[in-house]
This record gives structure tokens, sequence and C-alpha cells, in this order.
């Protein structure tokens, strides 16, 4: 009689459990280490971009009012959108040759899709309990300095971001809502909402207080915005939210995956749920 050889159902089922093993091994580093590249390459781009801004404020004496440019028409009537990658504004190409720079490596958008924004949150901790400069000129920060409301943020996400100054930058019209090329994610961000849902929210802002946005400015207002001449280096220019953790409700997780540019210095991982809360009152 001829003996067939080959495997037995016992050992291709512990072959296969083991390959499930090690795949259960690999696959969470591998991602990992997808996730590490990502973050680099976005760390790079927010770099760059922070280089760009300096250059353009040297030959401006100001910083432009958006990263990439709001949505663009070859024709007066708005019917033929400039794709991004054909744009010629403030810092592409003339100071960034790549649209990818300004594309976050999760920002999965094409190069003619638009989306308005949304502003982000406000700082929720209340009026006078969480100073973070020295509003009032006594040389110290105390209690004293956050009694001003009109320094804090002025709008939240129930407002969409326009430009037209008429509207004071802000309007809960959709259809009055700035548009922005959705590849800009720098200017803006994609993030999920409890319970469910997602909203774009705005992230790069020259002026995000009411002394700024509707009195033109004030001695006790929060420095910290680009619209001033000389803002401090804890400015916050933009940040990156695309590496952020939820839990099953869509509540941001405490942990360091967001990236922030400061004016001063390079981009840094910051907690994702202070820059949620606070956005740009948040400070180094």
């Amino acid at each position: 009689m001829n003996r067939k050889n080959g495997f037995s159902l016992i050992e291709l089922l512990v072959v296969i459990a083991i390959i499930g093993i090690l795949a259960a091994i690999i696959f969470p580093v591998f991602m990992r280490a997808k996730d590490s590249a990502y973050r680099a390459g976005d760390l790079s781009n927010l770099n760059a971009i922070r280089n760009a801004l300096q250059l353009y404020r040297a030959d401006q004496e100001a910083y432009p009012p958006q990263i990439l440019g709001y949505a663009s028409y070859y024709d007066p009537g708005m019917t033929q959108l400039i794709p991004a990658n054909n744009l010629h504004q403030a810092l592409y190409p003339k100071r960034i040759d790549s649209i990818n720079t300004m594309k976050p490596a999760y920002d999965r958008a094409g190069n003619s899709d638009l989306v308005a924004a949304h502003w982000p949150n406000k700082d929720p901790r209340p009026l006078g309990s969480a100073p973070v400069k020295d509003l009032n000129g006594d040389g110290q920060i105390t209690l004293a300095d956050d009694n001003y409301p009109d320094a804090r943020q002025f709008y939240g996400p129930d407002t969409y971001f326009t430009a037209d100054p008429t509207l004071y930058y802000g309007t809960t019209n959709s259809s009055l809502a700035t548009m922005f090329y959705a590849v800009s994610g720098y200017d803006v961000g994609e993030v999920k909402i409890a319970p469910t849902g997602t909203r774009v929210e705005l992230r790069y802002a020259l002026r995000w207080t009411n002394y700024t946005i509707s009195q033109g400015g004030s001695i006790n207002d929060d420095p910290r915005q680009l619209i001033y001449s000389n803002p401090p280096d804890d400015t916050v220019i933009t940040w990156d939210s695309w590496f952020r953790d939820y839990d099953g409700g869509n509540v941001v997780q405490r942990e360091k995956r967001d990236i922030v540019l400061f004016l001063g210095g390079s981009a840094r991982p910051f907690d994702s749920a202070d820059i949620n809360d606070r956005s740009w009152r948040v400070t180094p």
C-alpha cells in the first residue's frame, strides 16, 4: 500500500493559530510605526508652515488671513473652481512648493473638495478662574487678569466662520460661511463630536476675541493673536487634530496626540483634551 504524507487537521489548525497570533502581534506594531511616520511628517509640515509665515510677515509686516487660501474660482460667477494645487496664493507655491505640505497625513480630501468651518470650542472654565496672561498690566498673572469677557474667544461651534468683515467673522447661516479647501488641514480640521458625527473646525485665525473681532483691539485684550503687531512666542498659530483618540462616545481622550504650532519654537505634541476644550487659549 502507498502511504500518502500530509498534514493532519490538528497540525493545520496549529499552524493557522500560530499565524493568527503572529498577525495579532505584528499588525499593531506596523500600525504604530505607520502612525509615528505620519506624525513625523506632519510635524515637519507644521514647521515648514511656520517658517513660511515668518517669511511672509517679514515681507508684508503682517500675517496672511489664511494659510492656503479661501476657495478661488476662474470666473466671476464662481462656477469654475480653481483646484488647490493650481492656486497662486500667499504661501503656496511661492514659499511652500508642495500642496502636500498643507495636507495632514490622515487628510484624504481631494484638491477640489470644499468645506465650511465652525469656530472651535471655547474655554469652558468660568470667567475669573483661568488667567493665562497679565492683561491688567500689574506685572503678575492673577485671577484679576481673567475678568475681561471680551478677551475670551468670542464665537463657538454653533457659529460658522466667514471672512466677510461686515458679519464680524461669524454667521449661523451656512450659506454665508466662507469655503475652505479641505486639503488645507491646518486652516481647518475635521473632528468627531459626541455622541456621533463629525464637524469641520477653524484652526488658523488672525483674531478670535471680541476685542479684535468687533472693537478693533484693546490694551486689556489677550495679545496672543496674529492680528497684533508683535504677538508673544506662546501664541497658537494652528494645531493638527487628525491624530486624536476618542472613546466609544466620541469624547476626546486625554493623550498627547494633537500637534500644536506655537509662534516661538517648533511644533510639539500636546494634550488633545486641552486643545479641544480651550483652542487658542492653551499655553505651552
